[in-house]
């Protein structure tokens, strides 16, 4: 039995989207088109892949079952494709939570970890799309559930995280925290808290009941607002570099220190050859500079690392 490429594209697409509309945009065909691709495939294949009805697509036993295998199909084409005309293409990275400077742990290894084009940043959600699109390769961040089920995921670095406050903070002048010292203070997030989800599970965990959202206008901004009022308190990073703020005070987090945990993402099946070359470059980076250690007796992760 011969696949037909373009029509193996087709549904994973509409398996992707949910949507056949949608799905024809993301191909730049018609939604008519992309139908009579997928009905050719289940024809071939003498199974039923979709459920149609209400406002998208959902795929039968037969379509999960295809989904994984059909992805391989596509990675394998488009990478006989790169070999038959002798092109080997970058490998394209993207970062998202740039608040948190993502791309300054990607400078670390970028020397090492072969040829890159680098993005410009987007949201997970975005990262996510553009993943399962094939619009990017890889991309790096950190990574909090519910993950979609068509991408992989490794951690890569475990960055402890400092408090910052006002200089006239309470506790402004100590030279470290325990998190627990900061119920009653102000948790002030840079956008909803809802979508933060490290502030989110740090103020659970620790009983930080006052919290409050700002606009996320930049670094620079969202820690001149904290500066502002001597009851706010956020959270950073500890190796971001941060602009000079007067009247910003920066205090260690301990017993125990919370870890940002950052990793890298790319689409299950992809085999790009650059993947090899960017983890095998996180590793040796993580080895040198002890990015992977974790203590849980003195060390704090919403989720263990894995």
């Amino acid at each position: 039995m011969d696949l037909d490429v373009a029509h193996v594209r087709a549904f994973v697409r509409a398996a992707e989207e949910r949507h056949f509309g949608r799905a024809a945009g993301t191909l730049a065909i018609s939604q008519q088109a992309l139908s009579k691709r997928v009905a050719r495939l289940e024809s071939l294949l003498g199974v039923t892949l979709f459920q149609r009805g209400g406002n998208g697509v959902h795929l039968t036993e037969a379509g999960q079952r295809f989904l994984p295998p059909a992805r391989r199909t596509l990675a394998a084409a488009d990478a006989a494709v790169a070999a038959a005309v002798g092109t080997r293409r970058p490998l394209r990275v993207d970062v998202w939570g740039h608040l948190y400077a993502p791309m300054r742990t990607l400078a670390q290894i970028a020397e090492r970890a072969g040829d890159l084009a680098l993005g410009h940043g987007r949201d997970l959600p975005s990262v996510t799309n553009a993943l399962l699109h094939g619009d990017i390769d890889a991309a790096f961040g950190r990574v909090h559930p519910p993950l979609h089920t068509g991408l992989t995921h490794r951690l890569v670095r475990l960055e402890p995280v400092d408090a910052v406050l006002s200089a006239d903070h309470p506790l402004a002048a100590e030279p470290a925290l325990r998190p627990g010292q900061l119920r009653g203070s102000l948790l002030w997030a840079p956008g909803n808290l809802d979508r933060l989800d490290f502030l989110h599970q740090f103020a659970d965990r620790f009983d930080i009941r006052d919290r409050a959202a700002s606009v996320n206008l930049g670094l620079a901004h969202f820690l001149e607002e904290v500066a502002r009022d001597p009851q706010r308190f956020s959270l950073i990073p500890a190796d971001v570099p941060l602009p000079e703020i007067p009247g910003l005070r920066t205090v260690p987090l301990v017993d125990p220190t919370p870890l940002y945990a950052w990793s890298l993402l790319w689409r299950t099946g992809d085999e790009h050859p650059g993947l090899d070359g960017l983890t095998a470059a996180c590793a040796t980076e993580a080895g040198r500079s002890r990015w992977l250690e974790y203590d849980p007796a003195h060390d704090w992760l919403p989720e263990p690392p894995s």
